[in-house]
């Protein structure tokens, strides 16, 4: 409920409190609540340390202007919102530590302040917003990833089948690629989600992007791999989970991306392979093999067809001219598949 403005002045970390109450309440995906409030903590600690500024009646335009300026000049993981992370996480050690901030990233930074500030209106903090004036972030999206067969394969061979934790990150890197599902989606999955028989997986809406209950589909190959690891993980540990740690632990995102780095280093593949590069790759090659951008979108779980085409704009020339060979009228004419 809008609470009627009065004249004192409420501090910023009370008001987060509040607002990822609020966002909770409204049945946000967890992993965005998390991103919300580092985000919003890092802009808290940086108004203090550089204008000893703690309450939100005080936030000014030119504030948040130079927060944006100091977060795009700073690097990766340079600035934390609580130091005693820093003995913790050890961000220093992190191979991209330093580099450039992505424009990308930079735009997801303004979007959740600008959203923060708006709910701090609408909810009678404050009766003006001091982002009102500050625009989102233009960008042009990089060309993405490829990664070819070779390179695949290769990056596969280079994982121990012995070792139980490289075996589930076999299983789980072919998985991304045949299904096309986000890694955060993948790691909550459990073992009566998958449908061995049918080669269908169950995406709830609790654990879907989009809050969307969807289908995903994977192939014959996968069928196979996935029964081996089922009888192999059931054999070790006793988990609902179709992923986890040797320990029987929930495997997290963090931890699978720090597997995936040191695998490509020990194949000296000399690329950034991520699970997002998979779920690329799976979309480019559905697209090249003829599949359709409306089914598409349901198998990524996009939540409109305007967003998948939005994402897959940036086919290059090769791949369109690739994709119209198989398609030409004359040729299909020629070969009789008319």
């Amino acid at each position: 409920m809008a609470r009627t403005l009065n004249k004192k002045k409420h501090e910023l970390l009370d008001i987060l409190d509040d607002f990822m109450t609020d966002c909770k309440y409204r049945d946000l995906r967890r992993t965005s609540i998390r991103l919300y409030e580092r985000s919003l903590r890092l802009l808290f600690k940086f108004l203090e340390d550089d204008y000893k500024l703690i309450y939100v009646e005080d936030v000014k335009e030119e504030h948040i202007r130079n927060y944006i300026k100091f977060t795009k000049e700073r690097g990766k993981y340079s600035y934390v919102s609580n130091d005693n992370n820093l003995d913790i996480n050890s961000p220093q050690n992190r191979g991209d530590f330093g580099q450039p901030i992505s424009l990308c990233t930079l735009d997801s930074y303004v979007g959740t302040i600008k959203m923060f500030f708006n709910w701090c209106v609408d909810n009678k903090y404050l009766k003006q917003n001091p982002t009102n004036k500050i625009k989102r972030i233009k960008f042009s999206r990089n060309p993405k990833q490829e990664v070819t067969i070779d390179e695949f394969n290769k990056l596969l061979q280079n994982l121990d089948l012995t070792l139980f934790s490289e075996y589930r990150d076999y299983v789980i890197i072919q998985l991304l690629l045949d299904t096309g599902m986000r890694i955060g989606e993948c790691l909550e999955l459990k073992e009566n989600d998958v449908d061995i028989r049918n080669k269908t997986i169950f995406i709830s809406s609790e654990i879907a992007k989009g809050r969307k209950d969807r289908y995903v589909f994977f192939s014959n190959i996968m069928q196979r791999t996935l029964e081996k690891w089922l009888i192999y993980k059931d054999r070790y540990v006793g988990s609902e989970y179709l992923f986890v740690t040797n320990r029987g632990g929930q495997y997290k995102i963090h931890s699978f991306e720090k597997h995936m780095r040191n695998y490509l280093k020990r194949a000296k593949i000399d690329k950034k392979i991520t699970p997002h590069t998979l779920r690329n790759n799976f979309a480019k090659r559905f697209l090249m093999s003829g599949g359709d951008i409306y089914t598409l979108s349901k198998l990524l779980g996009h939540s409109s067809v305007r967003v998948t085409e939005q994402a897959y704009l940036d086919l290059t020339t090769s791949d369109i001219r690739k994709n119209y060979l198989k398609f030409s009228p004359l040729e299909n004419m020629k070969k009789k598949n008319w």
